[in-house]
């Protein structure tokens, strides 16, 4: 997919950029380039091969770091209450809908 110089135009004024003389081709050759990479990129066979979370792990063992879960707050009912337009013991007030 190669694009043309009418297409870097546009494509700018659809993003709101404004282009200096002289940049808009060589945003085109950038973009080509891209697309280029992308289309070999799609030419390379990855049948069998699954996905991964972290390429990394295919040269290094890659561990995430992890913190104790343990609870640092205990907010009581009032306090999540607090922000509701109506309650009474300890329930949430809403709108009767139903007839």
């Amino acid at each position: 997919m190669a694009l043309t110089l009418t297409d870097v135009k546009k494509i700018a004024q659809l993003a709101r950029l404004e282009l200096a003389a002289g940049e808009d081709e060589r945003t085109l050759i950038e973009l080509n380039n891209f697309f280029d990479l992308v289309a070999q990129m799609q030419l390379v066979n990855t049948d069998g091969i699954e996905p991964l979370a972290h390429p990394i792990e295919q040269i290094q063992e890659a561990r995430l770091r992890l913190r104790d879960d343990t609870v640092t707050e205990i907010p009581t009912r009032d306090e999540y209450q607090r922000n509701a337009p109506a309650t009474q013991d300890g329930l949430y007030l809403v709108p009767k809908v139903i007839e």
